[in-house]
């Protein structure tokens, strides 16, 4: 028996960045987000929490066929 199970899980990423002194809120928020673009800050990021989510199974049909049956779900 082939089982497919799924695990959706919501990461929280916490970063620590220098940005320069003097910005304003509205300044800071395009500072934050040009970095974010560029892949500068993905280098930074450190896993900081990881919530469950949800976890389902599928029980496959044979090897050819696409046909699945799910045998629940559990959602937080």
């Amino acid at each position: 028996m082939r089982i497919i199970v799924t695990v959706v899980e919501k990461i929280v990423s916490e970063a620590h960045i220098d940005i320069p002194d003097g910005l304003n809120q509205s300044a800071i928020k395009q500072y934050i987000v040009d970095r974010y673009n560029s892949g500068e800050i993905l280098t930074d990021m450190n896993i900081f929490q990881v919530d469950f989510e949800s976890i389902s199974a599928r029980i496959v049909q044979g090897q050819s066929n696409a046909k699945s049956s799910s045998i629940g779900k559990v959602k937080l």
